[in-house]
């Protein structure tokens, strides 16, 4: 089974990135090796992870790093789009760990032999622990931390990388995490997530400044994954209530970076809920970016609601992935259009995109068809979005390998390979083959 695209499409061009993605703490065990951080406690939380698991060993990638490098080369991929762990590189005092900045160095290093560029992100999430306890990211301590990380880091990998991302998907940081608390650090309180998240992009602005400095000949920009908003209805009141939840979910974490201004959405709420903005703040978050990475997996449908202004509607004659996500293609075209239309955007990588199958691994094989169906959709709605004049050089498949899936544990499975968590075996899956013919077969 082959995932197919026009054939005069730029993605069938040489030109055109290819690469698989992981995350630091999704994949890497090897937790003695590291300092603790927020993931390692919001695991010991009764219920916190739908199968009480943890990411201690995960995919034991730490010591299996050198077969998994030699599995991405066997993909033909591009790139591979990796996270660094904060607290594996540096230290309580803020100095560098030295076995753990290596470890990264090897890495990178092999990849560079295989021809296979780096695409690296310094924030996946995994804040050390004894941030945390200072206040983590409700503290404007922690921005001015971020930078001094990402100007050690930027500076030990030398010309190694290719690609920066500052962070990964701050609004699960700031709202799955700190305002609604089913992320870690399992926090909850608007005022909370408004002021995570203002803290957040703070961060990214502050890193950028150091990573163009440090590392002027890599592209540099940010991640942030967007949930397409669509109204129930054409009533005035649930078209209200969508863009409202599209400033909240969408805009908020995007307008800042690109116009150097919150949406207008900001004033409406209450005093006590608004994020402590300083003069010059969002100078420093509107920094000029190279590219803009976006990840996107499913849209949610809104109504409006009396009480909470807007309230989620589910689309039950959908088809949904095993984590309960609509698979809606459209909305990836519909979604890139959309902020080439507002914003003046730098040029885009489609950072994340997949889905979470019920994989079963029967006599070797693992024939996921119904993932290769999602990745032959989502590469054309890609298609048509280039079409349509967005600038898009590049897609990663989420994930390389199933992995540690956050507060799911191990119950969904988002690889084109698929793991043994007992042995630690991986096997390609059909969709990681079809994957690997697209890309071996480019102009």
């Amino acid at each position: 089974m082959k995932i197919q695209l026009p054939k005069d499409s730029v993605m069938l061009s040489p030109q055109f990135t290819y690469g698989v993605a992981t995350a630091s703490f999704q994949i890497e065990g090897s937790a003695t090796n590291r300092l603790p951080n927020i993931w390692d406690n919001f695991c010991k939380k009764p219920g916190a992870i739908a199968d009480q698991s943890d990411g201690l060993t995960a995919c034991d990638h730490v010591n299996l790093w050198d077969k998994d490098l030699d599995l991405i080369n066997s993909l033909n991929v591009d790139a591979y789009r990796l996270s660094i762990s904060w607290g594996r590189v540096i230290n309580q005092d803020g100095s560098l760990n030295s076995e753990g900045v290596n470890f990264y160095i090897k890495l990178l290093d092999k990849l560079k032999q295989f021809n296979i560029k780096a695409f690296v992100t310094l924030y996946h999430w995994d804040l050390p622990q004894h941030i945390e306890d200072n206040g983590g990211w409700l503290n404007r301590a922690t921005p001015y931390l971020f930078s001094d990380y990402a100007d050690k880091i930027s500076q030990a990998f030398g010309d190694r990388v290719a690609s920066y991302a500052t962070l990964n998907e701050p609004f699960c940081s700031a709202y799955l995490g700190y305002e609604v608390g089913i992320h870690a650090p399992g926090i909850s309180g608007a005022k909370q997530g408004r002021t995570a998240a203002h803290h957040l992009l703070l961060a990214h602005g502050l890193a950028m400044k150091v990573l163009q400095k440090n590392s002027p000949n890599s592209d540099n920009g940010i991640v942030l994954n967007f949930t397409p908003c669509y109204s129930h209805s054409g009533s005035a009141d649930d078209v209200a209530a969508t863009k409202h939840a599209d400033d909240y979910m969408n805009q908020w974490y995007i307008k800042p970076i690109m116009d150097g201004a919150y949406p207008e959405l900001l004033k409406s709420l209450p005093e006590d809920v608004r994020p402590d903005i300083h003069d010059g703040d969002l100078d420093i978050i509107s920094q000029p970016i190279d590219f803009l990475g976006v990840n996107y997996y499913t849209r949610l449908i809104y109504q409006a609601n009396a009480q909470t202004i807007f309230e989620e509607v589910a689309n039950d004659t959908a088809l949904h992935t095993d984590i309960g996500w609509e698979i809606y293609p459209q909305g990836l075209t519909e979604l890139l259009t959309s902020l080439n239309a507002l914003y003046k955007l730098p040029p885009i990588y489609i950072t994340e995109n997949g889905a979470a199958m019920a994989d079963k691994l029967i006599d070797g094989e693992v024939k996921d068809f119904g993932r290769v169906d999602y990745y032959q959709e989502h590469l054309k709605a890609v298609s048509f979005a280039i079409e349509q004049g967005v600038d898009i050089r590049g897609y990663f498949a989420w994930s390389l390998m199933d992995n540690f899936e956050w507060a799911e544990g191990y119950l969904k499975r988002f690889g084109i390979v698929y793991v043994d968590y007992e042995t630690q075996q991986r096997t390609l899956k059909t969709s990681g083959m079809a994957y690997k013919t697209l890309i071996s077969n480019r102009k």
